[in-house]
């Protein structure tokens, strides 16, 4: 029990504790406003629509599109003098060093999506997946495969369709980290629970922005997002013999 002695006292600690705590990363759920995305979310959550498969890759694409476009709202932009044939104008462009980095597979559509709006960004691509031992309700994430350019004072953009742990996440982040510092660092996401977004808001820096498009309350006995849409991989490329 802590005994404050006076009203000084008692306003020190409140200012020690607001200089201690950890200031979180900025969410953007667009599911708090209604708009076409819902039509994509509904698309890829449909048991009978997402059985088809180029169709589900290009509703998460199109998800993509969209957090890539709400996104684009908080960079920074240069204003740049265009010519036209009949004079010239004035417009704001965009100034940021960009580097989108996706999870493998299940992350390939979205990051198509966002490579279809910021098309000269450079890429990066990163295996991660879960690794069940002996328990199937427990596993590791497990990192392999890395291609990444350099990272120092760029804009970041981590790209994963489903949100479900957040472990994976954060383990592909601490992969990326010998290639530099980002100056800024997005994560996108299509589906996530509110488990994994809970743990990515405490693993990431306060300059941190999530970009996701739905958020479900749980996840099952085996970490999958509940009532979200299964396996994301499998329903774009086919079922995998891997557990």
């Amino acid at each position: 029990m802590i005994i404050l002695k006076n009203k000084y006292t008692s306003i020190y600690l409140t200012l020690l504790l607001k200089k201690n705590r950890k200031t979180l990363m900025h969410i953007h759920n667009l599911s708090q406003q209604n708009s076409v995305l819902n039509t994509f979310i509904s698309e890829i959550r449909d048991i009978n629509i997402q059985k088809d498969s180029m169709r589900f890759r290009r509703n998460i694409e199109r998800c993509g599109e969209i957090l890539g476009y709400e996104m684009s709202k908080y960079l920074s932009y240069k204003k740049t003098s265009i010519k036209t044939p009949l004079g010239t104008c004035s417009i704001d462009l965009l100034n940021n060093d960009i580097v989108l980095c996706s999870i493998l597979r299940a992350g390939v559509p979205l990051h198509n999506g966002l490579l279809n709006y910021f098309d000269s960004s450079e890429n990066a691509f990163i295996s991660a997946y879960r690794h069940h031992e002996n328990n199937p309700e427990s596993f590791k994430i497990i990192v392999e495969y890395l291609a990444c350019p350099n990272l120092e004072n760029k804009t970041l953009i981590l790209a994963d369709p489903m949100l479900a742990t957040g472990q994976s996440m954060a383990a592909t982040f601490e992969a990326l980290k010998p290639f530099g510092t980002p100056k800024e660092v997005h994560l996108i996401s299509v589906i996530g629970g509110q488990k994994g977004v809970d743990y990515v808001n405490r693993e990431f820096d306060n300059n941190t922005h999530l970009w996701i498009a739905s958020i479900d309350e749980k996840l099952n006995d085996k970490g999958y997002i509940i009532p979200g849409l299964g396996d994301a991989g499998d329903l774009a490329f086919g079922e995998k013999l891997q557990q």
